[in-house]
């Protein structure tokens, strides 16, 4: 009980601090929030440029502009499994590299993302193709020993049968798992250069 009673207690605290915020802390919240909706804007090609977007700020709130920017674009670096997605991500690694000022280092960062993103789709296909196969092979031969010659004609779609699914779920994550490890520690480099 007392375990509830002290998270009730932090739960309160931090709804007292919420309420004492300062209108410069305010200020700033809303300005963070306001460059993740222009970042939006940005991916979705509403905007050609971030730092035109960025430049039409006031001043004061700039910083905190640009620090929503970059959690937006840094959230917008994931394993894409479609060419919408990838050209999303892309995108996304084109907003840092600009909001770094073209920096060498970004761009070699979003550079090597890029190339992670394009393994793990190459890898993804050639694992996901290997299981059909290999699930099509052998549910012909459980056919044919069931059907004899009747199962010939048969054509038989891998990705319908449960074994596959199954059998891709569990591939799938451990792939996913592994590059998005990777991913992460270079989007943690990318904040830490870009201070977001």
């Amino acid at each position: 009980m007392a375990e509830i009673r002290s998270t009730m207690d932090l739960v309160m605290e931090r709804a007292a601090r919420i309420g004492k915020a300062s209108s410069e802390e305010l200020r700033q919240g809303e300005a963070r929030t306001r460059g993740m909706h222009l970042t939006v804007d940005y991916l979705d090609g509403k905007s050609a440029r971030l730092l035109d977007e960025l430049e039409r700020e006031d001043a004061a709130v700039q910083m905190a502009i640009r620090r929503g920017m970059v959690e937006s674009l840094l959230r917008n670096i994931f394993l894409a499994r479609d060419d919408v997605q990838l050209e999303r991500v892309t995108r996304a690694s084109q907003g840092l590299v600009e909001l770094a000022g073209n920096a060498r280092d970004v761009a070699s960062i979003c550079q090597e993302l890029r190339h992670i993103i394009d393994g793990y789709t190459r890898h993804r296909e050639q694992l996901r193709h290997q299981l059909e196969e290999q699930v099509r092979a052998q549910y012909e031969q459980a056919l044919a020993q069931q059907m004899g010659e009747q199962a010939g004609g048969l054509n038989i779609d891998p990705t319908l049968q449960p074994k596959f699914q199954e059998e891709w779920s569990r591939i799938e994550a451990e792939l996913d798992s592994q590059y998005l490890q990777a991913l992460e520690q270079y989007k943690t480099t990318l904040k830490q250069r870009l201070r977001a």
